[in-house]
């Protein structure tokens, strides 16, 4: 019994919290990571990006909220998280357009790229700061818990419970349904081949008819998406930290 309530207590606070947080990791990676195989530079912007499109996604939820609209028992966040990627993609295909296009074509070195990006993370953190500010938000709504600890204990007869947060779950869903998608769209579709083609060898790609423009763009749209998606389970599990996901992105 004193082992099963040790895999219980484990459980509970190493196990089910590390998945949950692994999984909005791995969200975040999943952007810098096609940003850094097809564009080739590390973009130090992405974490600015994720709070960004997190920030979108907290006004629209407190509009619906005032509104009194939701979908019960799930979290109105949920309704709102398409406007915050509509406007995370808005974000990066400007500061694409207006910064890092510009380099493109002079083929900057990555070394440019990168310190280039500090300078876009900069400027999206004080466009945060000046609209949501530097504190601390809470958005989550809906049902807290699928299991609670006490219901848990219960169930099992155990002295220690297991709780799974709602977020918790929606998190482990959500990244294990983008990951699949992720590898079916870079493996199967046309435009993922081309992505993947451009990342090997730019100049045969352009030989081979593929537009770069277009692999770029597509690029950008996925890697913000994924940004928007990450920051928003963050802030449910937790709370919306705006200058918390540099640290994130190190």
């Amino acid at each position: 019994m004193e082992i099963l309530n040790a895999l219980a207590l484990f459980t509970n606070f190493v196990v089910v919290p590390a998945t949950a947080y692994g999984a909005q990791l791995a969200l975040g990676a999943l952007g810098v990571t096609l940003i850094f195989g097809i564009l080739r530079f590390a973009n130090f912007a992405h974490g600015e990006l994720m709070s960004f499109g997190t920030m979108i996604t907290i006004l629209v939820t407190w509009f619906l909220q005032n509104m009194g609209i939701s979908i019960a028992p799930f979290p109105t966040a949920l309704l709102a998280l398409p406007i915050g990627v509509l406007a995370a993609i808005s974000m990066a295909l400007v500061m694409d357009r207006m910064v890092f296009r510009f380099y493109r074509k002079q083929r900057s070195n990555p070394i440019v790229f990168a310190i280039v990006s500090v300078g876009v993370m900069f400027l999206i953190a004080g466009i945060i700061r000046i609209v949501i500010g530097p504190a601390d938000q809470s958005f989550a709504d809906g049902e807290r818990f699928i299991i609670g600890a006490i219901d848990s204990r219960r169930a099992l007869g155990l002295d220690e419970g297991i709780a799974i947060k709602q977020s918790q779950l929606i998190t482990v869903v959500v990244t294990a349904i983008v990951v699949a998608w992720l590898f079916w769209f870079l493996q199967k579709t046309r435009s993922g081949k081309a992505m993947r083609a451009y990342s090997d060898d730019e100049d045969l790609a352009l030989l081979s008819g593929i537009n770069p423009e277009r692999v770029v763009m597509i690029c950008w749209v996925i890697a913000a998406a994924l940004a928007a998606i990450a920051g928003t389970l963050y802030g449910l599990d937790k709370t919306y930290k705006p200058f918390i996901f540099l640290q994130i992105l190190l």
